[in-house]
């Protein structure tokens, strides 16, 4: 096979062309692949593939589905502004095939994108390099979703970590830093590509408009609203992080959670500004606020050591790690189930949990605790069907971290809860969390 003449969207085989391809990581500033395509002086064709088919039960929920719509459409404006003419977008529920037919229509020579962890898009990447390097098409990829890559970060025998607290020491001591975030590019090529048709995609049924419409009342998807809402957390919340974070009752923690998963947000920026601040502070003796950038910087740290766990056990989203509580003897209830999706246990720091989840798409980390040890260790349900609902209802649903926090709770990591502690609603309900 041989990539055909580009048909639809103008130009020719004059010159390099790029395809870049986005996923999760709708972002210009600190977006490897776009720089380096920017950097490589031809054509630049930015493009997005909607193909929800692909990711089985995991599918985008319709939070998540609503975020995506928005964020697009930010992005879009952005690009315009940087000259690349608009993002083309299709519609298909392969998305291998879907690039191939637009690197034929455009002609590109090359097609860049950043990595993703997760076993379906990692099976994904490899097919799409394999099937474009057969065409003769040159294929880059890069690192824009962590610190470090999974396999940059081994102990000492040069195995991967199987807990949290030696793998985040590695991390923070490794020979040279994480590289320090792009800047957006000044100006993007796209010749006359401006012209190449996109699929109209469709996020949201009419049944969902007016949920949907609630959720822009408290949150403003797009990379450069994500960087004025960690500005707003970095010059305030921050400094009584230690101190607020486990207080539910108020706006303590940095609602970053959604802006990182649909990659707005550079983690390499947060953590760079984080340490600055941290540097800041403990050279004015701000003890407080130095730990409270210790403790911030350990939740990225659990961000990254998600994806190095999916990476290095792609089936840790449905089974234990611990292999003694794979065959765990759960109480398979639909209608406990049922009850603890709609906030009537009885508990009431449970209920009211699960009815803010449902009706705003978020729960305070702390929340998610109560409600998922309620789950796991007093009704005792699978714990893969309270991960599946986190991953339907959550703004901020990510495969790799609902995977380690469920597993965390229900003990089935090396370093996680252990099973037979249970922690008690009623109690925690008396507290200001």
């Amino acid at each position: 096979m041989s990539v055909s003449s580009p048909s639809m969207c103008g130009g020719g085989e004059t010159g390099k062309r790029i395809v870049v391809w986005f996923r999760r990581d709708l972002r210009v500033e600190d977006n490897p692949a776009l720089a380096a395509a920017a950097r490589a002086g031809g054509e630049v064709v930015p493009a997005y593939v909607w193909s929800p088919e692909e990711d089985g039960p995991y599918h985008p929920g319709r939070v998540s589905r609503w975020w995506i719509s928005q964020s697009l459409q930010h992005l879009d404006a952005s690009l315009r502004r940087l000259g690349a003419g608009k993002l083309v977008t299709r519609r298909s529920a392969d998305a291998v095939v879907a690039l191939l037919q637009l690197v034929r229509d455009t002609g590109a020579t090359h097609v860049y994108f950043n990595h993703l962890y997760d076993p379906i898009s990692l099976v994904r990447d490899h097919r799409l390099k394999e099937m474009l390097t057969a065409e003769g098409i040159v294929v880059n990829s890069f690192n824009a979703d962590l610190l470090y890559e999974p396999w940059e970060v081994v102990d000492d025998e040069g195995q991967p970590f199987t807990m949290f607290a030696p793998f985040w020491n590695r991390c923070l001591s490794m020979p040279y830093d994480p590289p320090a975030p792009l800047l957006p590019p000044k100006k993007i090529n796209s010749g006359n590509l401006s012209m190449c048709p996109s699929d109209d995609l469709i996020f949201e049924d009419e049944s969902e408009r007016g949920s949907n419409a609630l959720l822009a009342r408290a949150w403003t998807p797009g990379w450069q609203n994500a960087d004025k809402a960690l500005t707003a957390f970095l010059n305030g919340p921050l400094a009584d992080y230690s101190v607020n974070r486990k207080k539910a009752d108020s706006a303590s923690t940095s609602l970053l959670s959604p802006h990182l998963h649909f990659g707005e947000l550079s983690v390499r920026k947060v953590f760079h500004l984080v340490r600055m601040k941290q540097l800041v502070w403990s050279n004015e003796g701000n003890h407080a606020a130095e730990e409270s950038c210790t403790l911030f910087l350990r939740s990225i740290g659990l961000r990254e050591y998600s994806r190095y766990l999916s990476f290095n056990h792609p089936s840790s989203h449905e089974r234990p790690l611990l292999a003694h509580l794979r065959f765990f003897p759960w109480v398979v209830n639909e209608c406990y189930f049922k009850i603890w999706r709609q906030g009537r246990t009885g508990y009431p720091l449970v209920d009211a949990g699960m009815r803010e989840l449902w009706a705003t798409g978020w729960l305070h980390d702390r929340i998610r605790v109560v409600v998922s040890s309620f789950f796991v260790k007093v009704l005792q349900l699978p714990w893969r069907w309270g991960m599946k609902y986190f991953w339907d209802t959550l703004l901020d649903a990510d495969l790799e971290s609902d995977a380690l926090g469920w597993q965390y709770i229900t003990g089935s990591l090396p370093d996680g809860r252990e099973l037979d502690r249970i922690d008690n609603p009623q109690v925690r309900a008396t507290f200001k969390l």
